[in-house]
Formats: structure tokens, C-alpha cells, sequence
């Protein structure tokens, strides 16, 4: 009987690790698929050849200052939706990045364990939120109380993009750097109390310094995730590809170009092309950031505070 149950046992856990080895291979296959679709649409471009023979599209007037692809002379110079997306990211982690670092700190190292069990769901609970209700959220809220606040000339710009943004990227922050900080060794902060540094003094001198790794780890996936949104952006930027580096204007980013003006293109023309040569920028870029933050930064913190080599 003993024999029956072990071998049972036995072919539930064989069964069990190959479903999961299938669905893991599934999202591999359908990830690689997605990439290879998004990388062939955009060959014309890259080779020259989304325009007519002799009105080639060329990388100068690719990366000029004109955004106008409706038009009889459609124009699709993509600097002004590169500036848009650095201005509405940069706002976002200036915003995000030290509340999401300071709320990690204090829940990890110097909150109460209710206080904790009240600050941490809290906080994650946002990560939950549709993009579209934080984007509706800016568009009805946000940006009338900024432009009565500030009196600006545009209701939806990017800074209220940008703060919108922030709320989105504040759970992954504060996810990725409070596990960066309870992987610390307690010995850390025996020594450092027993030495007789306060608390405060050993979370913000001792503990934090440490989890420098960890934490830069934290900045780059919060810099991926707010540099690959759209609909938040689309919603509460104004849509306007202008090259200004004022932060209370209108802007377009290379993510919300591509959610509003895909579905109204035509199939293999010059914009077709276009919109997914965006869309490949933005993949190597995420791609970048993420493979950086999880495969080394996040991993090399773990073995050094774990005793790996």
C-alpha cells in the first residue's frame, strides 16, 4: 500500500513539474514569437525601403523635430516623442524613486510589525490598479487641480503625466528595495546599535548604503516600467509631439504614438513601419534595463548577503 501511495506521489510531482515546464516554455515561445513580429515589421524601415524609391525615409529625417504623419507631406521625426518620454519618465522618478526608497526603509527597518501589516498592503495594493483608472484618475483630477494650482496654459502636460506616472512605478520601487534591505543580516544592525548609533542613524548610514545594489536594481525596473507605459500617458500628457523641455507643456511619448496612431494606419506604409521602429527602440530599452536589474544587479546582491561568491 505504502508502495502504491509513494509511487503516486511520485508521478503527481513528475506531472506537475512538466506542466510547469510547458507553460514557462509557452511564454518563452509566445514572447519570441511576439519579438520576431515587431523586428520583421520594422526591416523596411531599417533598410530603407518604407517610403517609395526615391522618397526614402532617411535616419536624418527619422530623427528630426517634426512629428506631422498625417499630412500630404507626412513628416515622422521621432526626437519629439524621445524628449516626451524622457520629460513624463524623469518627472515620474524624481516623484516615485525617494518616497518608494524612504517607505521601504521605515516599513523595513524601523515600523512596527502592525504598522508594517497596515503600510505594506497599502502601498502594493497600488501595483493592482489599472493603468486606465491612474490615467482617468490624472485626466479628471490631477490635472484640473495642477493647472488651478499652478495657472498653466495647458491642462494636460507632462508633469501631471508625470505624476500620474509615479503612482504606477511607487509599488515596484518599494517592492524590489524593501526585499533589498530584509536580505540584509541582522548582524548589520546588532553591530551597528551595539555601537550605539540610533536607529534612524543605522537604517540611513549602515542598512541603506548596503543595499546601494539592490535599490539602483529598483530605480532601473521603475525607469522600464515608467518609459514603456501608455495608457497613463496617453490619457494625461495632452498629446502633443513638441520639442520643448518645458515640463507644463503638451508632449507625446513613443509609447502612447504607438497606442493611438496604430489602429489607424495603413498596413506596410512608411508610418506602419514607423510606429513599430518605435516599438523596437522601446524593446531594446526595457529589455536592457530589466536584463541589467534581474540578472545582475539583483542577483549579485543576493549572493553577497547570502554568502554565495
Amino acid at each position: 500500500m505504502k508502495f502504491f501511495k509513494k509511487a503516486n506521489f511520485r508521478l503527481n510531482e513528475f506531472l506537475a513539474e512538466k506542466a510547469i515546464a510547458a507553460i514557462a516554455t509557452t511564454s518563452l515561445v509566445f514572447i519570441f514569437l511576439i519579438l520576431i513580429f515587431v523586428f520583421r515589421e520594422s526591416i523596411p524601415l531599417v533598410l530603407g525601403y518604407a517610403m517609395e524609391e526615391d522618397n526614402k525615409l532617411s535616419l536624418t529625417a527619422l530623427f528630426s523635430n517634426n512629428w506631422i504623419p498625417v499630412s500630404n507631406h507626412p513628416q515622422f521625426g521621432i526626437w519629439p516623442l524621445i524628449i516626451g518620454s524622457i520629460k513624463v519618465t524623469a518627472i515620474s522618478l524624481i516623484i516615485a524613486f525617494p518616497i518608494a526608497v524612504l517607505a521601504a526603509l521605515y516599513t523595513a527597518t524601523l515600523a512596527s510589525k502592525r504598522t508594517k501589516e497596515i503600510v505594506k498592503p497599502v502601498i502594493e495594493i497600488l501595483a493592482g490598479f489599472p493603468s486606465v483608472v491612474i490615467g482617468f484618475f490624472a485626466l479628471m483630477v490631477l490635472a484640473t487641480f495642477f493647472q488651478n494650482v499652478f495657472n498653466l496654459r495647458f491642462r494636460l502636460n507632462a508633469f501631471t503625466g508625470g505624476v500620474a506616472l509615479s503612482l504606477a512605478v511607487i509599488p515596484i520601487i518599494y517592492t524590489v528595495t524593501e526585499e533589498a534591505l530584509n536580505t540584509l543580516p541582522k548582524t548589520m544592525t546588532e553591530a551597528s546599535l551595539a555601537l550605539g548609533a540610533t536607529r534612524w542613524e543605522t537604517s540611513l548610514y549602515v542598512l541603506l548604503p548596503a543595499a546601494t545594489q539592490g535599490i539602483f536594481a529598483a530605480f532601473l525596473l521603475g525607469l522600464g516600467r515608467s518609459f514603456g507605459e501608455t495608457m497613463i500617458v496617453l490619457m494625461a500628457t495632452g498629446n502633443a509631439a513638441l520639442s520643448s523641455t518645458n515640463i507644463f507643456e503638451s508632449v507625446r511619448t513613443m509609447s502612447a504614438a504607438i497606442g493611438a496612431e496604430m489602429a489607424e494606419v495603413v498596413f506596410g506604409d512608411a508610418h506602419y513601419n514607423v510606429l513599430f521602429f518605435i516599438g523596437v527602440l522601446l524593446f531594446i530599452f526595457s529589455f536592457t534595463l530589466n536584463a541589467i536589474a534581474e540578472f545582475f544587479l539583483k542577483q549579485r546582491m543576493m549572493k553577497k548577503f547570502q554568502g554565495g561568491a
